[in-house]
């Protein structure tokens, strides 16, 4: 079982930065790729980023490319997201997601591929 705690949201100009950091909990978590997704209101959840434990690999949904980055800290079984330049666009409730099937660069993308979420934190970007 592994349990995940999203920090660091909050309300910021657009233009601005905030970085968010997922705490995970539990047995086997450095062997679990990890993802950020996002939820809009009104909106489905969509994917925002990932990273694989084994080989560090990195994947961006393109809206996010050069703004977003993921990073992990093993140490202190924690997965950050650094997110610049935001934009009222990227208004949404952040989650963080554990996977632990192995799937693909593609699989990653998808929601359903996921074993574990956290509670979510609000990130609001005022223009």
């Amino acid at each position: 079982q592994v349990q995940l705690v999203e920090s660091g949201g909050g309300l910021v100009q657009a233009g601005g930065s905030l970085r968010l950091s997922c705490a995970a909990s539990g047995r086997g978590f450095s062997t679990y790729a990890m993802g950020w997704f996002r939820q809009a209101p009104g909106k489905e959840r969509e994917f925002v980023a990932a990273m694989t434990w084994v080989g560090g690999s990195t994947y961006y949904a393109d809206f996010v490319k050069g703004r977003f980055t993921i990073s992990r800290d093993n140490a202190k079984n924690t997965v950050y997201l650094q997110m610049n330049s935001l934009k009222p666009d990227d208004t949404a409730v952040y989650y963080c997601a554990a996977e632990q099937q192995g799937s693909s660069s593609f699989g990653l993308r998808n929601q359903y591929k996921y074993d574990y979420w956290g509670q979510g934190t609000q990130v609001t970007v005022s223009s």
